[in-house]
């Protein structure tokens, strides 16, 4: 896998094809990580698993959810009167008002011009039309498929679910073709292409909750303009002033980037897919509901990073951003071309190639926010490609020490201003990655940034020497592991040729120790932590699991809107879950249940600001755990980063480097429990338990 993507465009193999390359599914035998000896944990907590989900706010899912206890009470739609129970637009509905601006010469995180929206841009349609595994078998029409010949090929390939939720990947393809309103939805009497100036209810009769839908922009500068934030905002009751109203706007206008392509005279963006939320008072989201009613869970919880997928579980391991860099691990300019607008893929006279990897966020000329460059990258990606079809683009880097650089200044203007001003922790010459790039070494430790092949792609990332958490558990002897589903069958097939047809879905961007040279050049390292989740099963049944378990769903059920579905996700929890308490490990785990980020939804939860790379929107967070339960609700301000503060604290363990977040201090609070007076501050997210 290239790029996190979706699959409509890649399935496209019968059962046939599937059976002939049966042989990719028996799994490579790769050593059980050894079972956790005693390291002084300060806590009964012996083990900890991080089980990390795709793509989903805080308010996506549980808009509608009242805590068990109302006296801790929770911050979502309804309890701030913005929506009913029923998810109808409440009596404050008018304070979650979407507006339109103006951003025409430069680029603004709080841009002038801005008008409320009397009606959202429409909300189009997203994912599959008919369901992907039903595409494998050479079913192309209806919603959904059944039999039972499919529900044994979905077990064979994907074996991370319960046994109840194989089903749903037969089940809730769209039924509608092309970029159009989503005819499914319907909310306050109005369809998808006149919704009301706010967040709207995705399910009903014609969207069942089990249904596919459609995926947000979820990219580093698109966010930070979406939250809005601006200084004249600023109050004890809007904490850092962010104000969350240009997420339609900002679809609307930009989208996913355009790796420095002209804007069609029809671009349509991404309408208003950002607005969209579950009601679990009406059913959605059962199994993640059972789990905040009788386990912890926090409401104050975020994406660490703006942007999407990679960066954030680069951060998730490393409390860092990582940048790009020369063999000896020190800063480098990543290639910077200028793009020939209406002949992208054409290197221009004087440049050795169409690659901009450099983001510059301002808009084209003539443009309202239509970026100059951001994408994912443009072109085939394999190395060699030559104009008229040369690879180009793939803004994904930021030179943020620099305020000159375009996008930088507008927000460490910001950040500096602040009545408790913000680092934006940038070391010079450094180009952050701040989107999604393929890691720099494939599973079997080979250099993936240098590689050559055809097959591989040159929006790579160079190796890592950013130090992260397992260097850290590495050093004090407490054992971890990745645990990546299909992984095994990634390393049989390292450029993931299988990906096409739906065979081998592991998330390469996702595994936070491919990026790291410590860790990917020493095949003792590899063999111990970079594991599949064939190996995290078997280890939960034997007992053997490591202190530390990270655990990566496959692109099939982990959650990501379009490509995937939160059923699915849920079915995937249920199965670890179920498995770890009917263990003996049980007495002694805590399961840590999140997602890698937002996707791009909507959320109404205070966002602070910790330096230049976010935070960014509150995500769901539900700890497991016999010292976890009872329904509560942390208010404690915490993101990624406070996973690793949490391993740390549990193991008394230093922090990951004399630079990363985990070096911030826990959140005090005066009125406002949501609010550090503090700030920069994340918890540790040891208020989830009562050890008593």
């Amino acid at each position: 896998m290239q790029l996190k993507n979706y699959r409509s465009n890649k399935l496209k193999s019968s059962l046939t094809s599937i059976m002939a390359l049966s042989a990719m599914l028996q799994y490579v035998t790769v050593p059980v990580a050894a079972q956790a000896q005693s390291t002084g944990a300060s806590t009964p907590i012996q083990h900890v698993i991080v089980i990390i989900g795709e793509n989903r706010t805080f308010d996506h899912i549980f808009a509608t959810y009242v805590a068990k206890h109302p006296s801790e009470g929770v911050l979502n739609l309804l309890s701030q009167g913005f929506i009913n129970a029923d998810g109808t637009p409440g009596p404050r509905y008018y304070k979650t008002a979407q507006y339109t601006a103006t951003d025409t010469d430069s680029y603004h995180i709080h841009p002038l011009g801005q008008t409320q929206y009397t009606t959202l841009p429409p909300a189009y349609v997203g994912g599959p039309s008919t369901p992907y595994l039903c595409q494998l078998f050479g079913v192309t029409s209806g919603t959904s498929c059944s039999g039972q010949e499919f529900l044994d090929v979905a077990r064979l390939l994907e074996n991370g679910l319960d046994d109840n939720y194989y089903q749903y990947l037969l089940t809730g393809g769209t039924g509608q073709s092309g970029k159009v309103p989503d005819a499914r939805i319907s909310y306050a009497g109005a369809n998808a292409s006149n919704l009301p100036s706010g967040p709207y209810q995705l399910t009903n009769p014609n969207y069942p909750y089990d249904s596919y839908g459609p995926s947000p922009v979820h990219r580093f500068f698109q966010m930070w303009q979406e939250l809005d934030c601006s200084l004249d905002q600023i109050s004890s009751a809007n904490g850092w002033g962010c104000d969350q109203d240009l997420f339609a706007w900002v679809e609307r206008t930009v989208g996913a980037g355009s790796d420095g392509a002209a804007e069609s005279a029809n671009y349509l963006g991404e309408g208003s897919t950002a607005l969209g939320f579950y009601n679990v008072q009406q059913g959605d989201a059962p199994y993640l509901k059972s789990l905040a009613d009788t386990y912890s869970m926090s409401d104050n919880y975020h994406q660490a990073v703006n942007g999407g997928t990679g960066a954030n579980h680069i951060m998730l391991g490393t409390g860092d951003a990582i940048f790009f860099s020369d063999e000896n691990g020190r800063p480098a300019t990543p290639p910077n071309n200028n793009v020939d607008p209406n002949n992208p893929g054409t290197i221009l006279s004087g440049q050795t190639s169409a690659l901009s990897e450099i983001e510059n966020p301002n808009p084209q000329p003539g443009a309202n926010n239509y970026y100059i460059q951001d994408g994912y990258g443009g072109g085939s990606g394999a190395p060699g490609a030559t104009s008229p079809n040369a690879n180009y683009g793939g803004g994904s880097y930021v030179g943020c020490w620099n305020t000159n650089h375009p996008g930088v200044g507008s927000i460490v203007s910001y950040l500096q201003a602040l009545p408790n001003p913000v680092d934006p922790n940038c070391v010079q010459n450094a180009y952050y990655l701040v989107n999604n790039y393929n890691p720099g070494y494939f599973g079997d430790g080979s250099n993936a940034y240098t590689d050559t092949n055809p097959n591989n792609t040159v929006f790579t990332i160079p190796p890592s020497k950013v130090p992260n958490i397992g260097d850290v558990l590495n050093e004090a002897g407490v054992s971890w592991a990745y645990y990546g589903d299909q992984f095994a069958q990634y390393l049989a097939d390292k450029y993931q040729l299988n990906y096409n047809i739906g065979i081998d879905e592991y998330c390469n961007i996702c595994n936070w120790a491919q990026y790291s040279t410590s860790i990917m050049t020493d095949p003792a390292q590899r063999a111990a932590h970079l594991q599949d989740t064939e190996d995290f099963y078997l280890g939960i049944l034997t007992g053997s699991l490591p202190a530390v378990s990270y655990v990566k769903p496959s692109g099939w059920v982990d959650g990501h809107p379009a490509s995937s579905k939160l059923i699915l996700f849920e079915g995937y929890v249920k199965k670890i879950v179920d498995l770890v308490k009917a263990s003996p490990l049980w007495a002694s785990t805590a399961i840590f249940i999140t997602f890698d980020e937002g996707g791009g939804y909507w959320d109404s939860g205070y966002v602070q600001p910790l330096d230049f790379f976010g935070d960014g929107t509150r995500i769901p967070l539900i700890v497991v755990s016999p010292y976890s339960t009872g329904g509560h609700i942390s208010h404690t301000y915490a993101d990624h980063v406070s996973i690793a503060k949490f391993i740390e604290a549990n193991w008394g363990l230093p922090p990951i480097s004399d630079r990363s977040r985990d070096n911030l201090p826990n959140p005090i609070v005066g009125s406002n429990p949501y609010v550090p007076t503090n700030s920069p501050a994340i918890g540790d997210l040891t208020d989830l338990f009562n050890f008593n």
